[in-house]
């Protein structure tokens, strides 16, 4: 059952087929609200598209999926409601030309105007005002960043930030939002090993807080509850959820070369083209955004 916080997401025989082939399929899992759920496998493998398409941005075409009790492809418009993006290349990053303070504001009024109550709307703008600092107060504190002792304080400009303090300014406006699931890309990149566990320890206090956290990685730490893509299930380490089976280089060459291809003859399925990404385009701008 779901908690008031987090939700719970699932997945079975989850895909998503682009004119080039398979972005990610077979995907099974089921992850409690308030788990931190590591979406591993190595790049073009489909992992942001298995993310965008669990939180709503992107419409399956196989299987389904629910997060929150809300089933897709059908729900996709109420998956987006209960869910943020954090940093996610090519569709919410950071403006490298925003200052830090212009991103917080511009977040808290589009958070506002879209998200607030007509009764909200119609506070005195005292009262709006100290509501929407109250929010952004808040979203700092769960990520850690204190915009003080950024070198220019909140006039900072994004590029001029560390790649660690990016990503903590990048989730602290997804929070904003009070989602019941955080989706996160990337999450490991042009990291340091320190870096790296500060990130995942982030991630897991948000969890343990509650909210469902999906992360995408190369590698994903071991607590985590992992969903790995492009990997065989008969090599997945025990305890890791099943991701997309695999096949051998034959039937890979009939992916390829046939986008209908379905299972093959001892009933596993295809595995995603993943060997030049353009699987994994083709379905982004086969599906598009929300």
């Amino acid at each position: 059952m779901d908690s008031p916080h987090g939700a719970e997401v699932s997945a079975e025989d989850f895909g998503l087929e682009g004119p080039r082939g398979w972005a990610f399929r077979g995907v099974d899992f089921a992850a409690d609200p308030g788990t931190l759920v590591a979406i591993e496998g190595p790049s073009g493998s489909g992992r942001t598209c298995l993310l965008l398409a669990l939180t709503g941005r992107m419409r399956s075409t196989q299987g389904h999926a629910e997060v929150g009790g809300l089933r897709m492809p059908g729900r996709l418009a109420a998956v987006r409601r209960i869910s943020a993006l954090g940093p996610v290349p090519g569709v919410s990053e950071l403006d490298p030309a925003f200052t830090v303070a212009e991103h917080l504001r511009e977040r808290a009024l589009l958070q506002r105007r879209f998200d607030g109550s007509l009764r909200t709307l119609l506070r005195p703008r005292a009262q709006r005002t100290a509501t929407a600092r109250a929010t952004v107060d808040a979203a700092l504190e769960a990520v850690r960043l204190d915009p003080s002792a950024l070198p220019k304080a909140e006039r900072t400009s994004v590029r001029d930030l560390e790649r660690l303090e990016a990503l903590r300014l990048s989730i602290a406006l997804a929070l904003m939002a009070r989602p019941r699931l955080l989706a996160v890309d990337d999450t490991d990149l042009k990291l340091s090993d320190a870096d790296r566990a500060e990130a995942w320890e982030l991630l897991r206090t948000l969890a343990d807080s509650g909210t469902t956290v999906l992360a995408v990685c190369s590698e994903a730490p071991e607590d985590a509850f992992t969903v790995r893509t492009g990997t065989p299930a008969a090599e997945q380490p025990d305890g890791a959820a099943e991701g997309p089976t695999g096949e051998d280089d034959a039937a890979e060459d009939d992916v390829a070369e046939d986008n209908s291809a379905g299972d093959d003859a001892s009933g596993n399925a295809t595995t995603e083209d993943d060997t030049t990404g353009e699987g994994t385009a083709d379905a982004i701008a086969e599906t598009g955004r929300a």
